[in-house]
């Protein structure tokens, strides 16, 4: 079932097919079908067609999907122009809630990255580069 440009699929219970949406999740769910008057054990393919209206008609009530997403990417924008530590750590790409990083955060912070010692692939890779510069350098 597709309900306002996002697929459901037909066999789940619709309390948890309508967590598909962006920004619902389990609380907003209870609220959305209490609002829609549709029974949360119902599956998804046995909703009728008024059941489905009511409750694309309740999720108006809810900002979802792109709506939702504009607003954080904005909100981030804002932090990364005036230029606050939460909007620096968005721009350097480190956690931002105040999780450590001396171990952890390689979520945030990509494949790790080594500094002072290299690899041998790497050092193999920076010579190559050298002598490839000098080669043109001579000719």
């Amino acid at each position: 079932m597709r309900i306002s440009g996002v697929d459901i699929p037909d066999h789940q219970i619709a309390a948890q097919g309508l967590t598909s949406f962006y920004g619902i999740g389990r609380k907003k769910v209870a609220k959305l079908l209490e609002l829609s008057r549709v029974p949360s054990h119902k599956r998804i393919s046995e909703l009728s067609r008024d059941e489905v209206a009511a409750i694309t008609k309740a999720l108006e009530s809810f900002r979802t999907e792109g709506d939702l997403r504009k607003e954080i990417r904005d909100n981030i924008d804002r932090l990364k122009a005036i230029k606050c530590y939460r909007g620096i750590r968005h721009i350097v790409g480190l956690p931002v809630r105040g999780q450590r990083t001396k171990c952890n955060a390689r979520t945030r912070k990509g494949r790790k990255k080594t500094v002072g010692s290299l690899t041998k692939e790497a050092w193999a890779k920076i010579e190559a580069q050298q002598k490839a510069a000098s080669v043109a350098k001579n000719k």
